[in-house]
């Protein structure tokens, strides 16, 4: 079975896009939420990203 990338209904904290690649991925939520937070900090890429992903990646 192929996996899809979807937004996460559990781990969800703003709009679930951590928590769906994070089990995209199987790793831990916590960890591309991190990502994401250091790629803010370090020129706001991750900003744009995370917004990207809202509007791209589809609710589970």
């Amino acid at each position: 079975m192929m996996k899809k990338l979807v937004k996460s209904r559990r781990n969800r904290k703003i709009n679930g896009v951590c928590g769906g690649i994070a089990e995209y991925l199987d790793v831990d939520p916590t960890i591309i939420r991190l990502l994401f937070t250091i790629g803010i900090i370090f020129g706001g890429a991750g900003l744009w990203a995370y917004i990207i992903c809202v509007f791209v990646i589809p609710d589970e």
